[in-house]
């Protein structure tokens, strides 16, 4: 059991109440970071030790603020604010475009440097980064999600790359094909469900639940060699295309 400090952004739902849920069981206290304070309390009232605040991470200035008011730093940090606005880029309003690199890119910069700061200072730290399986590959009418994603893959190694001298590790999850969070509604299509679990490899969907735990391995001491590294888990979709296209019959 731990007694560490836990801080999860975007914790008021989805994967987020997932992963607060599951670093309780974990013996974390945890900080439960959303925009709306109303979610997070739901989520925190749940939980045996932790807070519920309302922060904007799009906000440097209410970034800093909630730093500066912590009495101390998280020792682990999990970016997994996130919003999505889907259609096709020909249709995609600017505003929508630049509201999703906002706040899946560069409102996770600015949440990790100010909770970085304080993790140089202490000298350890571990910092999860929730990207997607769209970091790895676009999907059709997905907008600007897939490089908003893909650049926080590649933010993630580079502050892996900087940080991890300092004691800091830095390391991301990929979701994919996940019946919960942003793709909730989506899954609500009984036809859709059935479909999508077939084509998993694993043949069926995957949880919150799933997510956390892998979260939670990166955040523990057993992750203490994995740093700048991106976990996929989809069920072995990314890596199945070939299984999804017609090929010869085997011989023999």
């Amino acid at each position: 059991m731990s007694n560490k400090l836990i801080m999860v952004t975007g914790g008021g739902g989805g994967l987020g109440a997932a992963i607060c849920s599951r670093a309780d069981q974990l013996g974390y206290r945890v900080l439960v970071v959303d925009r709306d304070l109303k979610t997070a309390e739901q989520v925190s009232q749940g939980l045996s030790d932790a807070r519920a605040i309302a922060v904007d991470v799009t906000r440097e200035a209410e970034v800093q603020a909630l730093f500066d008011g912590l009495e101390q730093t998280p020792d682990v940090l999990v970016n997994n604010a996130g919003i999505g606005r889907f259609g096709p880029l020909m249709d995609m309003a600017l505003s929508d475009f630049t509201d999703v690199i906002s706040v899946n890119l560069t409102a996770c910069y600015v949440v990790a440097r100010a909770c970085a700061r304080g993790m140089q200072k202490r000298g350890s730290g571990a910092i999860i980064n929730i990207t997607s399986v769209n970091s790895l590959a676009p999907g059709p009418g997905a907008g600007a999600y897939p490089a908003a994603k893909a650049g926080l893959a590649r933010l993630t190694e580079q502050m892996g790359l900087e940080w991890g001298p300092l004691g800091i590790r830095v390391n991301a999850v990929a979701p994919g094909f996940i019946d919960a969070g942003i793709s909730t509604p989506f899954y609500a299509n009984p036809v859709v469900r059935e479909l999508r679990g077939k084509a998993v490899p694993v043949r069926r969907l995957g949880t919150a639940m799933d997510v956390a735990h892998a979260v939670l391995f990166l955040a523990s001491e057993e992750a203490s060699y994995i740093n700048g590294h991106e976990i996929v888990v989809d069920g072995g979709v990314v890596s199945s295309v070939l299984m999804q296209l017609p090929r010869e019959p085997a011989k023999g």
